[in-house]
């Protein structure tokens, strides 16, 4: 079974798509992904100068991509929308710098109704760069349009 491009079940673009590449997929269980951060990516140019490091803010976005993997991949979320609805328990542990590449794990915990819960980590090989506990909202993709 081959695996599905992020864009298939994610509808971030570039230059706000932080996963490259779907490593495993279970839908509504797990995720793992894969974000290579290039050189040329322009948030290294401002943060910071002479000493490029991933904002860890963007970090927390690309675990929170990975969970709405997971969960978009369920055929009852097609067409919705993953929003933030909290982050907890974050933990950054090593920067995250330019040619290096993160490994996204992420496990949904629960859902309930239109909110799910999820925790995980980005690794850079075997070591932890971060850890989070986040959850979101589904909402119909119409409807946040408008």
């Amino acid at each position: 079974m081959s695996l599905p491009d992020p864009q298939d079940l994610l509808p971030h673009r570039d230059p706000f798509l932080l996963v490259d590449e779907i490593l495993e997929l279970v839908p509504g269980v797990s995720a793992r992904a894969r974000w290579t951060l290039r050189a040329d990516m322009p948030f290294f140019a401002g943060h910071f100068p002479g000493n490029p490091i991933t904002p860890g803010v963007l970090i927390v976005e690309s675990l929170a991509q990975t969970a709405g993997l997971a969960a978009l991949s369920l055929p009852e979320n097609a067409g919705r929308l993953a929003l933030f609805a909290g982050i907890e328990r974050v933990r950054f542990r090593r920067p995250v710098r330019p040619g290096e590449t993160l490994e996204l794990n992420m496990r949904m915990t629960r859902q309930r109704g239109p909110v799910g819960w999820a925790e995980g980590e980005a690794r850079v090989g075997d070591q932890l760069a971060c850890s989070a506990s986040l959850s979101f909202a589904f909402v119909d993709a119409s409807l946040a349009a408008g």
